[in-house]
């Protein structure tokens, strides 16, 4: 039976009937730092999403704007122009976009769902928006069809009509073609769903209808009956015409291209079966896989262009996906690495009826986007340069950088240029449409992901972009293959062995630190010349740990001999001796790493550079607990890391081990929880389930836990999960490295209580500082904080020998001091104020290159820390000069050092728990920003941790945003938002207001290119192409009105008014002045033309009333009914009074005396 909690109601009364931190004041003045964060500093919303479109279903190209459009199975819309300028887009259904048509040169998007609805987008705003939709109720949509420069958009049908849509005033006409109508009337067979619709290049009124059964129909709209009607044994895929209307191309089923003659009756003119086995014989090629999509573009100088996907032969199992280009005798067949969602051929003209002259191929893959040079020869690709590699391998982990320093992106590039490949087209990027932001935003901003094949990528994501700067290949470090007879009993994550699961940084002195999957860390220098490294540092850490009540840990077994030194490492100093190793095997395999560090020589580029390897190793057969936490600091030279077992510190200078001890132990006779041994117990779970690129939803046991329980059921599927008996702290004498294997798994709750007797407490966060390491001290040292899984924070004691030589041969003095304080939930975020509420950096160590030679200046410069800005005022207390914020799972606490006094507390939530939280700087402050697993993002301020922000954002919906959600400074934060995607948000107002000016501008005042010329003979003789009233065909005088019930019109939130409204900005009002003036100087054209034709008219009237004149050579006397004379002459016509058009009018006008008659 569950025991009631009168602690835990009384805490949800309290944080429900105020949304004040429930406040304690130490006996200092702490009250007198005055917060400069409020509430209205804060709001939060989406800036922009980065990556490969995630499941991609169609596309399509505007050839003037040169905008690409990118629709996804989920709904979304991406529209890419020139590098730089990107959108996303989302429909309210989610449903899957089917396809895009763009309104050429207007700015403008028709998209089709698979929800049967149709939508109109406009893109002359910053976000696009809906203008208008069609929802058909009664019919499922195939295939769209939007001539050019036309209004009217047709509408294939599942059941086989074609209804056609005004996409200005989104309604249907009354015009339908009809399936029965369109097949032979003999015909008794429904001809399936409509797969294709264009009308004919040379003839608008003509109309190609193909059929999934295989009949091809030519429709006459005027007539409204089937001209012809071809038909083929095999199902159609797409039909494609050749630009002077007379011929077209079908694909099929079967792997076979037919061309036809428009006028021709029966058989195709050619059947082509371009990846089939020709038989000797005559016979029928063998049938091939169908042929998705055909283009049949034409040049002015040679050979036509066919290009398809699909149709490979049956035989060529495993082969991959290919895009096969035909121009005239030559096939060449170029393979991609992802199947072939859709293709587009990029052509010089938009107009069907003229030479299409194809220059490029856009490429649609369902992982990546290739575009094609068709001008060179070889058809090389061109360089991409969007974002979409973010999942060129599966993302395990990210970090976000804002302000940093403005050296670092050009060092980045620099290093990172080098690595480029070569064999690119040397031709621009042809999808160049919009233009960029204006915004002022300048401060640099670099993104870091790690990924499943063990690289870690730099990203500049400055003035929300995205550009990759460097990549970092840490699996280089490994042996690529491993004995088999480890094989055999080492199922360590096979799939990912070098999976980044941890990353640590430091911007200033430029050194990374990467914990891997596999129990390793890697530590890096950033370097700009290159080395060649003879044998790498290696350190073999056995980080286990056992209590047990019956047997002290000397009588354990066989794992008791201490491994050879590493050559060069020191000898320990202070703390249990580590065992630095680089081959330490025991008979039982005691001292096996997962992974083995490559023996040969290593050839290291410029840019991170590894200067030292860190292993955690087997023992008895029990494979070392994945890392959970990790930290370095450049100034103290040290880099520590821990499990569900304990802690490691280690001096990457003097390449040794520091500190290796158990989580317990750190607590030394102070331990405040009663640990029960357990039973032993071995799981295997499978491996994989950390980052899979098509991972689903996380289950619903999976969103209920706490990110450290997550992270480490994570991980256990990469390593054997294991269990161990926990038992007193060993003496000092014994081996302090062969503690026992202690996993880490606990069940999620809000009550410590209920896991104070958990016998298994991870290390779940770090921080360097230098602080008051002690209650009462009067003087700062250099220190570690650790917090645990049980949420408590323990506080570690650093002893440093002096910068320079000293610190090369000294040792480091490490001493646990004991418990800071204790919080619900895991330990998530650490930091430091000063009095004055600012917070105070890490110590770090400014940059320089580590391979100049042993005699250069550069070499021997002294190591300096930074200073940290301690400075009380002399009427306040010395001993009350720093303040430490903690937040975990479900608290914030802010303690008062060194009196070590709670001085604030703010219960952030009883019924889910923190994710991530974060202490990061806003443009006027410090505050703590918190992500919650029930999707609220909250900022809270210091040190009073009052409540600044609360949104219902995201709620947690799979692990991928849990292991990548990340704030930092000025209000910026990121996350992964699907395996390929990566989505910015800001909770800044300063951010939220310029973020319309940031964002570049798709629509761009273009003008159209001129319509092919007719040429003498075809304007005499009527060759050239005919054009179509449509609006006289398909409007509701000739074609009536529509069912009401066949499709509801819905109007969208982005009409023409809102749009107005929203564009703001100089480019904006530039570019609507610029198409102002356009539709201005239109119309002085047409009333140019209008002019013209009245003075013509009036030359007619006046030869008339030369004539007339002519008759009248004597004056008369005219006779009115009242018997008045007036004496009169025909002088002059006037305009007459009628409405009709000048050039309409039959009315003689003439002035008699001023009199109108």
């Amino acid at each position: 039976m569950k025991k009631f909690n009168i602690r835990k109601v009384l805490d949800g009364l309290k944080e429900v009937s105020s949304s004040a931190p429930s406040v304690q004041v130490g006996p200092q003045e702490n009250h007198l730092i005055q917060e400069t964060l409020q509430s209205e500093h804060f709001q939060l919303c989406k800036t922009v999403r980065h990556g490969f479109p995630y499941q991609p279903s169609s596309m399509a190209f505007d050839p003037v704007q040169k905008i690409l459009a990118i629709g996804t199975q989920s709904g979304a819309l991406r529209l890419f122009g020139r590098p730089g300028v990107e959108c996303y887009c989302q429909h309210e259904s989610g449903a899957a976009v089917i396809q895009l048509q763009f309104l050429i040169n207007e700015g403008a998007l028709v998209s089709a769902l698979a929800d049967d609805s149709v939508h109109l987008w406009n893109l002359r705003q910053k976000r696009p928006a809906i203008l208008h939709s069609l929802k058909f109720s009664r019919e499922r949509i195939t295939f769209c069809h939007l001539p050019f420069q036309s209004k009217w958009l047709y509408i294939g049908t599942e059941r086989g009509n074609i209804h056609i849509v005004n996409v200005e005033s989104f309604t249907l006409s009354g015009y339908v073609i009809m399936w029965n109508k369109a097949i032979e009337l003999s015909s008794k067979a429904h001809p399936g769903p409509v797969v294709h619709i264009s009308d004919n290049p040379m003839d608008e009124g003509k109309l190609i209808i193909g059929f999934e059964s295989g009949i091809v129909v030519l429709w006459d709209l005027k007539s409204k009956k089937a001209d012809y009607r071809y038909t083929y044994d095999e199902a159609i895929h797409s039909v494609a015409w050749h630009h002077e209307g007379k011929q077209f191309i079908c694909s099929h089923s079967d792997g076979t291209l037919t061309i036809w003659n428009v006028k021709g009756q029966g058989k195709p003119i050619q059947t082509i079966t371009p990846h089939g086995k020709q038989p000797k014989d005559g016979k029928k090629p063998e049938p091939c896989k169908p042929i998705l999509k055909v283009e049949y573009k034409t040049t002015r100088a040679g050979e036509p262009f066919i290009i398809l996907s699909g149709g490979l032969s049956y035989d060529t199992v495993g082969r991959r996906p290919c895009l096969t280009v035909m121009h005239g005798k030559s096939t060449a067949v170029l393979e991609m690495d992802y199947p072939i969602v859709d293709f587009l051929t990029l052509c010089e003209t938009p107009y069907p009826n003229d030479f299409q002259e194809p220059y490029a191929v856009v490429v649609l893959l369902e992982k990546d986007l290739v575009v094609i040079d068709l001008a060179q020869n070889g058809y090389p690709i061109f360089e991409n340069p969007y974002p979409l590699t973010i999942h060129e391998s599966p993302v395990t982990c990210c970090e976000y950088f804002a302000d940093c320093s403005v050296d670092l992106i050009p060092a980045l590039y620099s290093v990172g240029s080098r690595q480029k490949r070569q064999g690119y087209s040397k031709k621009e990027w042809p999808i160049s449409g919009g233009n960029w932001g204006q915004g002022t935003q300048s401060y640099p901003e670099i993104i870091i992901t790690g990924h499943a094949d063990g690289t870690v990528k730099f990203w500049d994501a400055s003035a929300i972009m995205l550009q990759v700067l460097y990549k970092l290949k840490t699996a280089k470090v490994f042996e690529r293959g491993r004995p088999k007879e480890e094989k055999g009993s080492t199922e360590v994550s096979d799939e990912d062995p070098f999976a980044i699961q941890i990353m640590a940084w430091c911007p200033e002195s430029r050194m990374l630190c990467v914990a891997g999957v596999s129990a390793n860390v890697i530590i890096y220098r950033f370097s700009k010349l290159e080395v060649t490294t003879e044998v790498v540092q290696l350190l073999e850490v056995r980080m286990q740990y056992e209590l047990n009540d019956t047997e002290s840990p000397e009588g354990g077994g066989g794992d008791q001999t201490p491994a050879l030194p590493t050559p060069g490492a020191s000898p320990q100093t202070s703390g249990p001796p580590s065992h630095p190793s680089t081959s330490s095997n025991n008979s039982d395999g005691g001292s096996m790493a997962c992974l083995k560090v490559r023996s040969t020589p290593l050839k290291q580029s410029p840019g991170y550079q590894v200067d030292l390897v860190v292993q955690l190793v087997w023992v008895n057969g029990e494979p070392p607990q994945p890392i959970t936490s990790l930290a370095l600091n450049s100034s103290y030279g040290l880099v520590v890391f821990g499990n569900s077992s304990g802690l490691a510190v280690v001096d990457y200078i003097q390449k040794t081990v520091l500190l290796n001890l158990g989580t317990v132990e750190l607590y030394g006779s102070n331990d405040p929880y009663q640990r029960q041994p357990r039973s032993p117990r071995k799981t295997r779970q499978p491996s994989g389930g950390l980052c899979d690129i098509n991972e689903g939803s996380a289950t619903s046991e999976d969103r209920c836990k706490s990110p450290t329980s997550v992270l480490c059921g994570c991980f256990t599927s990469l390593c054997l999960l294991l269990t161990v008996l926990l038992s007193v702290c060993p003496p000092r004498g014994a081996n302090p490295l062969d503690h026992r294997d202690n996993s880490f798994s606990r069940s999620r709750s809000s009550s410590v209580t209920s896991i104070d007797k958990e016998a298994r407490e991870a290390i779940t966060s770090f921080h360097f500082c230098e602080t008051f390491a002690r209650k009462g001290d009067n003087s700062l040292t250099p220190c570690l904080y650790v917090g645990t899984s049980l949420g408590t924070v323990l506080a570690v004691a650093l002893t440093l020998p002096p910068a320079g030589e000293q610190r090369q041969l000294q040792p480091v003095i490490v001493s646990p001091t004991g418990m800071l304080v204790r919080l619900k939930g895991s330990i998530l975020r650490m930091a430091f104020l000063d009095s004055t509420g600012s917070l105070l950096p890490p110590a770090y160590e400014p940059w320089y290159e580590p391979n100049i030679s042993a005699n250069g200046e550069e070499r021997d410069k002294v190591r300096k820390r930074r200073p940290v800005s301690v400075s009380p005022s002399s009427s306040q207390d010395l001993n009350e000069c720093q303040y430490a914020v903690v937040c975990s799972e479900k608290q914030a606490k802010v303690i008062s050092l060194p009196s070590q006094t709670g001085i604030y507390k703010h219960s952030i939530t009883e019924t889910s728990f923190i994710l991530r939280a974060d202490v990061v700087h806003m443009s006027a402050g410090v505050c703590v920003a918190c992500f919650c697993a029930n999707g609220h993002i909250m900022t809270l301020s210091l040190p009073g941790l009052r409540p600044l922000l609360d949104v219902n954002y995201l709620p947690l919906t799979d692990m991928r945003i849990a292991r990548t959600f990340c704030f930092t400074n000025l209000g910026q934060a990121m996350y992964l938002t699907s395996p390929t995607e990566i989505q910015r948000i800001t909770y800044s107002q300063d951010t939220c207001e310029n973020l319309q000016e940031m964002l570049g501008e798709l629509f761009t005042p273009v003008e159209t290119p001129e319509a092919p010329n007719r040429g003498f003979f075809k304007g005499l003789f009527g060759g050239g192409a005919q054009s179509l009233d449509r609006e006289e065909l398909f409007g509701e005088l000739a074609a009536g009105k529509a069912s009401r019930s066949l499709a509801q019109h819905i109007p969208g939130p982005g009409g023409i008014e809102g749009m107005k409204g929203a564009a703001s900005g100089v480019v904006g009002d530039l570019a609507r002045a610029r198409i102002a003036l356009d539709e201005r100087g239109q119309k002085l054209g047409e009333l140019e033309e209008r002019t013209a034709a009245m003075m013509a008219s009036a030359d007619s009237f006046s030869k008339h009333a030369h004539e007339v004149k002519g008759n009248f050579k004597e004056f008369k006397n005219l006779e009115t009914p009242r018997g008045l004379k007036i004496w009169t002459s025909v002088a002059n016509f006037d305009v007459c009074d009628c409405r009709a058009e000048p050039d309409h009018c039959c009315h003689l006008v003439v002035r008699v005396m001023g009199l109108k008659i």
